[in-house]
This record gives structure tokens, C-alpha cells and sequence, in this order.
């Protein structure tokens, strides 16, 4: 079976990873717009070819996946539209919106189901591919009851993800990841930016955010490119939830007028209430973060001993940071991990191995 990925990013080459390891029988090739993403792809034997061109390589393949952002997959189905493709071929897509390039697909002449991988990582690019990226995640297929068969195909190709398979309809998908994640990384931005204001007035808020306010705002860095896309694709779903959100805003803005302590208090119990009942530590619509906090003291070499007490165990980073919250001490160390099994390892290995305080949020 010949695969094409177009676009080779992170989910792109992850997925490249997965379907080469539990079908190593399959050919898989990578197009990608940068010359530098398809040789790095090809060298380190993430695809195993790169196509003459995209069109070369559309026409003889039997599944092409389009790892790129909505806008760009709509440009790559009016592309493929115009192709001589083979009658059997099945498109798929990994976007985070799906009514708009459902919308899109419905008009073509070829096979599409469309797919959302919910996973990420701190990096991007080619480089950053790993074939542990989906295990336990959410993988969401839209539209496809009706096509059992094509569906079943997709399940087996990306049997080597280890994603638990989700299928539900366009629509649902976007308003349940667009109040699950997409108005997060909004309200996340605004906090932010409005901090920034903060800080112009007084210096010190900067510092003072380095601890939670930063952990509860950090996928306000996630890139702007790729949210813009996903709010303009998913517009309609994010205009009504930003007005409910408002709604919600100018409610508390009424209570703390009246000081209506009783409503208040209901506000933060029932959040409270909610959050608790959430499920812990699972990948869902914002991909988790696996981060271990350990106390350190002020000493030379503090920073190589953890972590060669980390290489030692054989356990990989994929960043490190210094907390510097309190100013008696350097700070707290924070490290970050690609998954809960090397957190849970690397807070046993440096427990055992000495006597620094380390804990998970």
C-alpha cells in the first residue's frame, strides 16, 4: 500500500513513525512545501521517499493524509480535485476544525473521512516527530458512520498510534473542542496579554507570574499561526461561545457589585465541584502536560546532578526551566516530560537518589 503525508510536522512525521513500525510492508512518502523538512524526513528514515512532486506522489498513492492546517487541507483537496488519483483513494486529514473541510470534502470526487489526532508536544517540525506522541490520546474521526469500511482501513493504518478511536459528527466536534479547547487558548492569550499591560504599570508582575499564573497560561504559547487558522475555521461555534463567556463575566461583574457572597461562593463551589470529578491525568482536548517540580538548593553542579540522574535511569527530558519564585533560593527546578510513565520514573529515581523535595501538580 502506497501513503502519502503531506506535510511533515510534528503530527505529520509522528504519524509517518507509527504506520512504518506496525506496517513496515507499506511504502510511505512525505511532501512537504520546505525542501528542508523532506530531507530531514527522508534522512532519518522517518518517510521512505519523497515524490518527484506533490501531484506525482498524490496519483500513486492509496491514502493520502493531509497533515497541515484546515485552510491549507482545503487548498490541497481543490489541488487534488484536478488529479489524476486512483479510483480506490482515500483522504484523510489531522486538522483541529472539521465542519468547514467536511464542508469542502463533500464536493469532491474522492473518498474523505476526516480525522483530529488530539495530541501535541512543547516542539515542532520534523525533528520533533515521535512515534510515542498518540499512545492513550484521543483519535477523533468525523463523518464516517456511514462508511464503515474506509473507516476500518484508517483504524488499521494508525494501529500503531495507540490512540483510542473516537468517531462523532463534524458539528460535535467542533463545539465540544471549542469549548474544551479553543476558548481556553483564547481566555489563556487574554490573560496574558492583560498582564502584559499589568506589568507596564508595575514592573514586579512579571516576576510574580513566573509561578501559577504562568502554569495556568502556558498554552497561550502555542503558535499564532496555526490558532488563527483554527478560529476562523471554527468561527461560528466561538462567536456564541465568547458571548456566553461574556455573559458569564458580566454576571460576576453584577454579583461583586452587590456583593452577593451567596452566588459567589455557589460560582467557585460548583467550578470546584466539576473540576474535581474531571478525569486525571488522561490526554484529552488540550494535550497534558508531564511536568515534576523538584526543590533544589543553592549549590554548584545541582542542575548536572538531577539530570544525570535522569540520564543514568535512562529517562529523556524534553525541557527544563528554572522557577525563580522565591528569591532566597535559585528557584524551583521544573522538568518536563513527554508522558506520565517517565514523570512518574524520574520523581522515584530522584527521591531515591537524594534528599530534594519533588512534586507533581
Amino acid at each position: 500500500m502506497q501513503i502519502l503525508i503531506v506535510g511533515l510536522g510534528l503530527i505529520g512525521s509522528s504519524l509517518a513513525l507509527c504506520i512504518k513500525k506496525e506496517h513496515p510492508q507499506y511504502t510511505v512518502s512525505g511532501w512537504d512545501i520546505q525542501q528542508k523538512s523532506r530531507e530531514i524526513a527522508e534522512k532519518q528514515a522517518i518517510i521512505d521517499q519523497v515524490p518527484t512532486d506533490f501531484a506525482s506522489g498524490a496519483e500513486q498513492a492509496d491514502v493520502i493524509i493531509l497533515a497541515v492546517p484546515v485552510k491549507t487541507a482545503a487548498a490541497y483537496l481543490d489541488e487534488l480535485e484536478n488529479l489524476s488519483l486512483k479510483e480506490t483513494v482515500l483522504v484523510t486529514d489531522v486538522g483541529s476544525t472539521k465542519q468547514e473541510i467536511m464542508a469542502c470534502a463533500q464536493t469532491k470526487k474522492f473518498r474523505f473521512i476526516g480525522g483530529h489526532p488530539m495530541a501535541g508536544s512543547h516542539k515542532s517540525g520534523v525533528q520533533a516527530a515521535d512515534s510515542e506522541l498518540f499512545v492513550n490520546a484521543y483519535y477523533i474521526f468525523t463523518d464516517a458512520e456511514e462508511n464503515q469500511q474506509e473507516l476500518d482501513l484508517l483504524k488499521d493504518l494508525f494501529r500503531g498510534t495507540r490512540a483510542k478511536y473516537v468517531v462523532m459528527t463534524a458539528a460535535e466536534h467542533d463545539e465540544v473542542t471549542g469549548m474544551l479547547s479553543h476558548l481556553p487558548h483564547i481566555i489563556a492569550s487574554g490573560l496574558v496579554n492583560q498582564a502584559d499591560d499589568l506589568s507596564k504599570t508595575h514592573p514586579r508582575a512579571k516576576q510574580l507570574a513566573a509561578g501559577g499564573f504562568r502554569d495556568i497560561t502556558r498554552i497561550a504559547s502555542s503558535d499564532p499561526t496555526m490558532w488563527t487558522d483554527i478560529l476562523l475555521s471554527n468561527k461560528a461555534v466561538l462567536l456564541n461561545s465568547l458571548q456566553q463567556w461574556q455573559k458569564a463575566m458580566d454576571q460576576m461583574v453584577t454579583w461583586l457589585e452587590a456583593e452577593d457572597q451567596t452566588a459567589i461562593f455557589d460560582f467557585f463551589e460548583r467550578a470546584k465541584d466539576t473540576r474535581d470529578l474531571l478525569p486525571d491525568r488522561k490526554q484529552g482536548a488540550i494535550p497534558a502536560f508531564y511536568d515534576l517540580f523538584v526543590d533544589v538548593p543553592d549549590v554548584p553542579g545541582v542542575i548536572a546532578e538531577v539530570t544525570g540522574i535522569l540520564g543514568s535511569a535512562g529517562l529523556s527530558l524534553i525541557n527544563l526551566k528554572i522557577q525563580e519564585t522565591r528569591e532566597d533560593i535559585i528557584g524551583i527546578l521544573q522538568i518536563s516530560f513527554k508522558n506520565q510513565s517517565d514523570l512518574l520514573a524520574a520523581k522515584e529515581c530522584i527521591e531515591n537518589k537524594t534528599d530534594f523535595y519533588c512534586w507533581i501538580k
